[in-house]
């Protein structure tokens, strides 16, 4: 027992450091603060309908109304019945937020280098080199939460993959199952996707090595198991993954039927995301040497230079007073990469940099290779559309299944992040290791030195020769603010550029000073670890702190309640009927969730919308289009007023809730159907290209009416009369799977009409209408999740009992 007690001890103070220095980064947690991210602001305020009625009723809607005219709620935080992994998962992450993802981080990675027989010491330092890596730090600044928790999980899942190749065959198929389970849980399908293309390598690496050591069976044997347990976690996030599927053929991410741009030119038919918008955040060749040189392009789209700088100076010469000139100098567009818009340079580390290099000579074998395969293939892929390298990308689009499926390519170089930390940690395992020889050490030194160090000292004197320091919106700057401005700027890039440099040389120097210290004994590996645990804290705290510091919290209030009703919202909030509001004032645009927030919006915030609606959106809703704007009744319109205020525009003219028409007309194809609705009275007619429909005629006289009498996001109910058979319109959002009509209890089928509403056959006579959102894919979903909640704590049973007997 006290022998146990030992082993578990050092794990135990490693686990409570990471507790410690998670909440000492985000420090402001502890006094009641949060984090203001930019993305959850938009969540909240798309969220915020199923949200109050889960708080007010305890059921789940998996409808809302608020945004986009309608859409299902799977990727807007969805709760699901029997999704035991999240609990676990919530149970993981115990700490505030964000202290929680960094904890993650930590955990995750250390397991791993544990898994990979590295003593708990490194194990731990390489915790610290991967946690604060500056990409996995800012996107918790900008609230990409779900990336952070799927990357978190990253290392988890190469654990039970690993342990199983090395014949650990019962916990490596728990590990898998739970650590893939939790993986898929945290609902970044991208990162995952990514992770999937690095297991491949790591497989391709254990299939040669299994070839060359005749160890075939043993290799099919594991790759059996690990597909049982993917298959089982698969299973255990059921009703995620099947209701995401259904949704993506109807979402943004599916294919159209149109074969028209809104400018009335011809749509290049895809399955996929079209690749400008996949590459639109492509990473710039030049922008490699930022994950060594934290500024080599100047860091961030805007930095705030400071008093020190040419900015400075520029605005105190046009007659701006210092305190003007200081404000000024906080958002210089010193940023001159390619990318669109850069939160902050994708840093990994002087130190951890320089390890991996040193690296690249001492460590032989398997894990070298697949480590190394894994960064190249990563690097490559960020690339995306920049040349020499676009036609990887045009490859992986081309011919890779679901790869068209994800933008913003430079986001792969999360691979990179964890691969070289972790041959990193192996070279210090190979330099403690008394079995390589000194002579092969020292070398390895020098040539790391001297790469390192060497292209440091290069960059530094050569700049001039090498950089222009020009950035790709510098001519709209230059047209803007003139030319005294960008020659400014120029300066202060240089002025980064070199600070920068000379960090990182001095950083190079030391961790080379450090080593040599400890090849001639002066060291020991106690205060080697010590050292690098220091030089990595303040390399890679240094620049997080950067951009991630305690000026992003604020008052919990303001996190849990971002936003505030004008004027105009507040007016309309006292209309207590059902309607849409589209928000084109220039507040809405800056703050594209706020409507959803406080009524049932045209507006909103997310990557998969609605396809039809979002079709809609470009060729109509965009230019204020009152013929479709009444068909999806919009009662009100919010615009910019005069000096600064907004004012609600009341259209009188929106089409109610729902409508009976005289004519339905059956059209061939939805390009007609489309153009059609820009002059369509839809007041009086319906087209359609349902395959149940035909074109007909309907007697609508004075006295027929259909009105709706009960709401709920996602139940509506409506009375209807009428002498005559008739075909009413609904100005709710078609979504065929999962929306059920009922006539008088019966169910009765509803058709999609005018693109993308909702219309139905109701007889003469007087009668209840009902909708029902009931989705039998949470059903099916929630069963299956059951099953294999059932089997995966069967199994874990199994395997704990067998592996106690067997001790």
């Amino acid at each position: 027992m006290q022998s146990t007690f030992k082993k578990i001890l050092p794990h135990v103070l490693v686990l409570v450091g990471f507790v410690i220095i998670s909440l000492a980064y985000f420090s402001p947690v502890l006094s009641g603060k949060s984090i203001f991210q930019s993305d959850i602001m938009h969540y909240i305020g798309m969220s915020k309908q199923q949200n109050d009625f889960r708080a007010e009723t305890g059921e789940e809607t998996y409808w809302t109304n608020s945004a986009f005219g309608g859409m299902p709620t799977f990727q807007l935080g969805a709760k699901y019945p029997h999704n035991y992994i999240k609990k676990l998962d919530l149970a993981l992450r115990f700490l505030p937020r964000p202290a929680d993802y960094l904890f993650l981080y930590f955990i995750g990675f250390y397991i791993l280098l544990l898994v990979l027989k590295v003593d708990f010491k490194l194990a731990g330092l390489g915790a610290l080199a991967f946690g604060f890596s500056t990409y996995l730090i800012i996107i918790l600044g900008v609230g990409h939460n779900s990336k952070a928790h799927a990357i978190a999980y990253m290392p988890l899942v190469l654990s039970g993959i690993i342990l199983t190749f090395r014949k650990k065959y019962i916990i490596g198929f728990l590990l898998t199952a739970i650590a893939m389970a939790l993986e898929i849980g945290a609902n970044h399908f991208q990162m995952t996707y990514y992770l999937l293309l690095l297991v491949i390598v790591l497989g391709i690496a254990y299939l040669i090595d299994a070839y060359k050591k005749k160890w075939l069976p043993h290799y099919f044997k594991s790759v059996g198991i690990l597909t049982v347990a993917v298959a089982l976690s698969l299973g255990l996030n059921a009703s995620n993954l099947l209701a995401t599927q259904e949704y993506v053929k109807e979402s943004t991410r599916g294919k159209t039927e149109l074969t028209i741009n809104p400018d009335g030119t011809e749509k290049v038919a895809t399955t996929g995301l079209d690749k400008d918008y996949i590459t639109e955040y492509s990473y710039g060749i030049l922008e490699t040497f930022n994950l060594f040189i934290p500024r080599f392009l100047g860091g961030g789209s805007y930095e705030d230079v400071g008093k020190e700088s040419a900015s400075y100076d520029y605005f105190l010469s046009l007659g701006a007073s210092p305190v003007q000139a200081l404000e000024q100098t906080k958002q210089i567009p010193t940023y001159w990469g390619d990318q669109p818009i850069v939160e902050a340079p994708a840093y990994i580390g002087a130190v951890v940099l320089f390890l991996f290099v040193l690296a690249l000579f001492l460590v032989k074998g398997r894990l070298k290779w697949w480590l190394l395969g894994g960064t190249i293939v990563s690097l490559l892929l960020s690339y995306g559309d920049s040349e020499p390298f676009a036609f990887i990308t045009d490859i992986f689009i081309n011919n890779i299944p679901l790869y068209d499926k994800f933008r913003a390519v430079s986001s792969i170089q999360v691979i990179l992040e964890l691969c070289i930390p972790v041959l990193a940690i192996f070279g210090l395992v190979r330099l403690f290791n008394s079995a390589e020889k000194l002579e092969i050490k020292e070398k390895a030194l020098k040539y790391t030195l001297f790469i390192t160090g060497g292209l440091t000292l290069l960059f530094f004197l050569f700049k001039g020769s090498l950089f222009d320091f020009v950035g790709v919106n510098d001519g709209y700057y230059r047209q803007n603010y003139g030319q005294g401005f960008i020659e400014a700027v120029i300066e202060d890039r240089k002025a980064i550029f070199n600070k920068d440099t000379i960090r990182t040389l001095v950083l190079v120097l030391l961790s080379a000073g450090t080593i040599w210290m400890f090849l001639k004994k002066k060291l020991s590996e106690t205060l080697v670890i010590v050292v690098f645990a220091g030089l990595i804290l303040f390399d890679l705290v240094g620049v997080d702190r950067r951009y991630v510091n305690n000026d992003n919290f604020v008052s919990s209030v303001r996190v849990n309640k971002p936003y505030q009703p004008n004027e105009a919202d507040k007016q309309i909030l006292n209309d207590k009927g059902h309607f849409r509001v589209l928000d084109i004032s220039t507040e809405g645009s800056r703050a594209p969730a706020k409507a959803a927030y406080f009524h049932n919006s045209l507006n909103g915030y997310h990557a998969a919308k609605l396809k039809r609606f979002n079709e809609l959106y470009d060729f109509y809703i965009s230019q204020t289009n009152l013929s479709v704007l009444n068909m999806l009744n919009t009662k009100y319109i919010i615009a910019d007023g005069e000096e600064g205020s907004v004012f609600p525009y009341i259209n009188e003219d929106a089409n109610g809730n729902a409508w009976f028409v005289s004519e339905l007309e059956k059209l061939n194809h939805a390009n007609e159907e489309m153009l059609v609705l820009d002059s369509l009275d839809t007041k009086q007619k319906a087209v359609t290209t349902s395959e149940e429909l035909k074109t007909s005629r309907f007697t609508v006289d004075s006295l027929a009416t259909i009105e709706l009498i009960e709401v709920k996001p996602n139940y509506l109910k409506y009375q209807s009369t009428n002498t005559n058979d008739g075909f009413a319109v609904f100005s709710e959002m078609y979504y065929g799977n999962g929306w059920v009509s009922l006539i008088d209890g019966e169910e009765i089928p509803h058709y999609r009409v005018d693109y993308a509403l909702r219309g139905m056959k109701i007889p003469a006579g007087k009668h209840t209408i009902e909708f029902k959102f009931e989705p039998q894919v949470i059903k099916t979903g929630s069963r299956i999740s059951l099953a294999s909640s059932v089997v995966l704590g069967l199994l874990i049973l199994i395997g704990l009992f067998y592996e106690f007997k067997k001790k």
